[in-house]
């Protein structure tokens, strides 16, 4: 049992080494590796072709791993930046953009506004109120419409409506907030008209389907007027719901109807029934007064 317990003992012992002596020994081998090319250089000389025949393409190997390495490290530096960079480019074009739209949506207003500044100063004699169309019940045309303004503005049933440059319509009903305008392109309207250089009267009348073409109806004109394209159609002053000389559009191909008594035409409107967003409102209304005075 003592012999089994001295063997283990002994499997259990280590020689423990100090590392300044292993240092020491390759010092001393690395010392006698190179006294020892020195003094057989020639003899070393096969040797060191073989170990360079193995290392020089070992070494070309690494060093071409190592640019590839440093390439593909550039690449991904350079990209990382890119990628940041753009990220800031986008965000700043995002901004820019969004001011873009401002700007525009301010050119847009301050457009809109001197069209309408143009149209009060041409019928400055008028009371007016700008508005601004919030819906309408037709896709394509505005032959009706909802306007912003309403009995708390001072708006009243029959004020006439005006936008670009001349007669868009009449206001039909009236709330606190709010007015619905029926236009002259809509199938239920009748204007009393005149020519501007004639003063040949003619009846305006809506139509839908034409207005697709960009015109509407010019019916009831005299046989005898000697028209041409182009004339000026303005409100006639026997028009019981229109106030008088409001410009409606300009005439264009007129044709004698077949019982030679009387000549129609087209009408292009002078406002863009396409596109309408702001308009003005003469807040007043032709009363049966008014009509009375000019029949005198």
């Amino acid at each position: 049992m003592i012999e089994k317990g001295e063997k283990r003992m002994r499997k259990k012992t280590k020689i423990a080494i100090d590392p300044k002596y292993i240092l020491m020994i390759i010092g001393i081998i690395c010392i006698l590796l190179i006294l020892v090319s020195f003094r057989f250089q020639e003899k070393m000389t096969p040797v060191r072709s073989a170990v360079g025949s193995v290392i020089t393409p070992m070494q070309k190997g690494i060093n071409q791993i190592g640019v590839v390495l440093s390439d593909k490290m550039d690449y991904i530096t350079t990209m990382k930046k890119l990628v940041k960079e753009n990220t800031s480019l986008k965000k700043e074009l995002a901004e820019i953009s969004g001011e873009n739209k401002l700007l525009q949506q301010d050119k847009y207003e301050l457009e809109n506004f001197r069209k309408l500044y143009d149209l009060d100063q041409q019928y400055e004699g008028y009371p007016k109120v700008a508005a601004r169309v919030i819906s309408s019940d037709n896709d394509n045309w505005y032959n009706t419409f909802i306007i912003d303004k309403g009995s708390e503005d001072g708006l009243a049933v029959n004020m006439n409506v005006m936008a670009g440059d001349g007669l868009v319509g009449l206001i039909t009903e009236v709330n606190k907030s709010y007015s619905k305008v029926r236009s002259i392109i809509d199938d239920e309207s009748n204007v009393a008209g005149t020519f501007l250089k004639t003063s040949d009267g003619c009846i305006v009348s809506g139509d839908l389907q034409l207005m697709n073409q960009g015109v509407i109806q010019i019916t009831g004109i005299s046989s005898s007027a000697k028209l041409q394209d182009g004339y000026e159609v303005v409100t006639s002053q026997i028009s019981n719901k229109y106030l008088p000389g409001i410009l409606i559009g300009y005439a264009k191909d007129f044709t004698t109807d077949s019982s030679n008594m009387t000549q129609s035409a087209y009408l292009t409107p002078a406002a863009d029934f396409a596109g309408l967003d702001m308009v003005l409102v003469i807040t007043k209304v032709k009363d049966s007064d008014d009509l009375e005075d000019i029949m005198k």
